[in-house]
């Protein structure tokens, strides 16, 4: 890991005991929670403290991220392994959050030989075997309905394996070939209707790669699971095998108590 890195990772204060008006309104900043059953948002709930203890947040710039900030991240990046479990995200530790976007310097080399140095805008950045890297807005409505936490965990699932390359270790039972035949027809679907101009129902970002394709259609499945079914209903019959959780029923989650 480089030095920087090294540097700005320190221990954050252990989170003081959270208390429910806390609760209430990062819980209310995330509506697609309301999605999930009493029983689900107790654990999510617990999976968050876990991960509150086990990962060490670092500001960038002079940003420091206060409880709002960690205990909103935590409930998004644990939503995807609600069924899955912490163990998902062993192995590294790191999150670091920026205020607003960043710039990710970046060296490429093209089909001459040619080396070419850049700066890249970003929001976030997952890396293989080390942190996650964050944009933090305090108007949500900046993001204009992308979900970067998701989208970045979503990466570290897919690089379990390896690179992330839109295929995560699947468990026993699932189908390679079925998991491919879905993601690559919609994948070169979302890529045709790009490239002709034409709407698209997730994020064009989706087309950039196979694995964006993954954590943008990930985003889509816990935050907008109707509009996935819909438009790749054989991704989404996947993503139900894979995440464990089905949360199109709008029902599910309408007993829920803030008082758990």
């Amino acid at each position: 890991m480089p030095g920087f890195l090294q540097r700005i990772f320190r221990r954050a204060p252990a989170p003081e005991a959270l208390a429910a008006p806390l609760w209430e309104a990062v819980e209310a900043a995330q509506p697609w929670l309301s999605r999930l059953t009493p029983a689900e948002r107790a654990r999510l709930r617990e999976l968050a403290l876990a991960f509150l203890d086990q990962k060490v947040f670092s500001g960038a710039n002079g940003f420091e991220p206060d409880n709002t900030v960690r205990l909103s991240i935590a409930l998004q990046a644990c939503l995807p392994v609600l069924e899955l479990g912490l163990e998902a995200y062993a192995g590294w530790r790191g999150i670091i959050v920026y205020a607003g976007d960043f710039m990710i310097p970046r060296r490429v080399v093209d089909d001459d030989g040619v080396l070419h140095e850049y700066d890249e805008e970003a929001l976030g950045e997952a890396w293989h075997g080390g942190p996650v890297v964050l944009s933090w807005f305090d108007d949500a409505r900046e993001l204009e309905g992308i979900q970067v936490v998701i989208h970045e965990f979503a990466h570290k699932l897919d690089m379990l394996n390896g690179e992330a390359d839109g295929l995560p270790p699947l468990h026993a039972g699932m189908s390679e070939e079925a998991w491919c035949a879905a993601f690559d027809a919609a994948f070169d679907d979302l890529c045709a209707r790009d490239d002709a101009g034409l709407d698209t129902a997730l994020d064009p970002y989706a087309a950039e790669h196979p694995a964006e394709f993954f954590a943008v259609a990930s985003e889509s499945f816990f935050t907008e699971p109707d509009v996935l079914a819909q438009a790749y209903p054989a991704v989404y019959r996947q993503l139900v095998l894979f995440y464990r959780i089905d949360l199109r029923d709008h029902d599910r989650g309408r007993a829920f108590h803030t008082k758990i």
